[in-house]
């Protein structure tokens, strides 16, 4: 008996948001992200593009975050272009995920050392594509992705059962100009899989629906006055009690690992070392012995 493909499927996929995590591509086709466990375009064949995944596999993509320049499928050994590609299977695929102006999910695949993961970044559209010359001189064909709402002239979605809207009186707002850092969340979500989310401090691990919860705490901070760097190095995995106390300079670190403040010492993996300087750095500018409010 043949095997019948799942049907296409466009847009999002209940109850996965941007940002959701997958061990492995397996869990990324098990969640109905993308149909398959080696390409990088999930498609079906006369059907716009359901999906692609960022994996570093090609010469000549180019990622930018909310703009993606990415190169077809075909011709790639190894991570070079050895041959021309031909718009057939999922280049042409992603061709008519441009001419109709359908969503493509994308997939990144996030490596730390030797820490490996997948991100749903959400849905794209292909807003331009082309062949063009390659790094390698073979002719790729390159497709522009860019993260934003759906068409203003698509068809809005019927609801089943439409509620009366409430009637709210709008807060007062102002216009506020304010910096916010950019927190690496790459280096976070790796050094909480190093520990399986599991607290340095204490050893608890907090079981939520869909996995586990630990924070990742920056030894020395990162904002203003502080301007800690957003490495592996500057970081601890806690349990929420034990970073809130971190934070307000309730307990800190030795250089042996002996804690002060708190009973105990941290657990540190053989390939995690908290850097010294951070440590020092937190204990004369962040910790508040208890005798200093006896």
């Amino acid at each position: 008996m043949r095997h019948q493909p799942a049907p296409v499927q466009l847009g999002t996929i209940p109850n996965i948001l941007p940002g959701h995590e997958f061990l492995n591509r397996q869990e990324v086709k098990s969640a109905g992200l993308h149909r398959d466990l080696y390409k990088g375009i999930s498609s079906l064949k006369c059907h716009p593009a359901e999906a692609i995944v960022l994996s570093g596999g090609y010469e000549d993509d180019m990622d930018l975050g909310s703009c993606i320049l990415y190169t077809g499928e075909g011709g790639n050994q190894e991570g070079r272009q050895v041959a021309d590609q031909q718009l057939s299977g999922g280049n042409l695929a992603l061709s008519l995920s441009f001419a109709r102006q359908t969503p493509v999910r994308v997939i990144r695949k996030v490596q730390e050392g030797s820490l490996s993961f997948y991100q749903y970044a959400g849905l794209y559209y292909v807003t331009q594509f082309s062949q063009e010359a390659g790094k390698s001189g073979h002719r790729i064909w390159r497709f522009r992705l860019e993260q934003r709402s759906a068409p203003a002239d698509a068809a809005p979605e019927t609801p089943a059962a439409q509620e009366p809207e409430p009637t709210y009186t709008a807060a007062p707002r102002r216009l506020r100009l304010a910096q916010q850092i950019i927190r690496d969340t790459t280096v976070m979500h790796a050094v909480k899989q190093l520990y399986d989310y599991r607290c340095q401090v204490c050893r608890a691990r907090l079981a939520v629906p869909g996995g586990a919860y630990a924070g990742a705490a920056h030894i020395r901070p990162l904002g203003c006055a502080h301007h800690g760097p957003d490495k592996i190095s500057n970081l601890l995995c806690l349990c929420p009690n034990h970073h809130a106390t971190f934070d307000r300079g309730g307990w800190a670190i030795q250089d042996d690992w002996h804690l002060l403040g708190e009973p105990g010492h941290l657990t540190v993996a053989p390939t995690h070392q908290p850097h010294p300087a951070h440590l020092l750095y937190h204990r004369r500018r962040i910790y508040r012995p208890a005798t200093l409010f006896t």
